[in-house]
């Protein structure tokens, strides 16, 4: 099996002082940055945090390095679970401020068509690798006293025909984040977004296999998931932002 790419260590972000505001730039990694919530992410941050972007492949890093050239950008195959700790130990993370998993695959056909395999490839990326992440990196988060702040669903709380698959690794996240929260409190922070349909490429995908037309100004602009990460991040060390869900305004 191929190896993900490592950085060399002269590649790590070291946190340093922002010119403009004197306070130390927050170390970021995060997940699904090349596309709709995780780019809007990535957007919002990347002028005052220290980025470390995870790609999927060396395509798709060279985009995001060309995008965010002061940003880490390493390669790591979130459906090969087992290789992200070797990916991540390449970092040589001494801490790390927050953690936002935000890639993710979706699933919307019934149950009874529901293969194996499809099961196996939503929760191997929904869940099993977010797990593998928060394994890995917590002695860095535990240093910095850091957050994860991990990218559900509305899907996390609500199921319906055609979402079981789906839901269910959302569901599962959402379990996750529950119980590190409580098993980590007063030693890092654990918040957890669950918006609802979003404008982004994942969404057109999902109305096109049913047949419907997209209308964008009914969905959530992806640059407000970004503010909630932002202010879920940005509050203050004696209080934690637990939980936010954003729906859109039409149902």
């Amino acid at each position: 099996m191929k190896q993900p790419t490592q950085p060399t260590p002269n590649e790590h972000p070291a946190s340093a002082a922002d010119p403009t505001t004197g306070t130390e730039r927050k170390v970021v990694l995060l997940t699904g940055a090349t596309r709709g919530i995780g780019k809007s992410i990535a957007e919002d941050l990347s002028g005052d945090h220290d980025l470390i972007l995870a790609a999927s492949s060396e395509e798709s890093a060279e985009k995001l390095r060309s995008t965010y050239p002061a940003a880490q950008v390493f390669v790591a195959n979130l459906a090969d679970v087992e290789s992200l700790e070797s990916a991540l130990s390449g970092l040589a993370l001494d801490r790390l401020d927050a953690l936002v998993p935000c890639a993710g695959v979706t699933g919307h056909d019934p149950v009874r068509e529901t293969t194996p395999e499809q099961w196996q490839r939503l929760f191997r990326i929904n869940l099993f690798s977010i797990a593998e992440l928060v394994r890995c990196l917590l002695p860095a988060l535990h240093r910095a006293q850091g957050i994860v702040i991990a990218i559900n669903s509305g899907a996390g709380h609500f199921s319906g025909k055609g979402f079981g698959p789906y839901a269910a690794s959302k569901f599962a996240l959402r379990a996750l984040t529950d119980s590190l929260r409580e098993e980590e409190r007063g030693r890092i922070r654990v918040s957890s977004i669950h918006p609802g349909k979003v404008d982004s490429d994942m969404q057109r995908e999902i109305q096109a296999l049913r047949g419907n037309e997209y209308n964008a100004a009914q969905f959530i602009r992806p640059e407000t998931i970004a503010r909630a990460v932002r202010f879920a991040l940005e509050t203050s060390e004696e209080s934690m932002t637990e939980e936010i869900t954003i729906r859109p305004v039409q149902q």
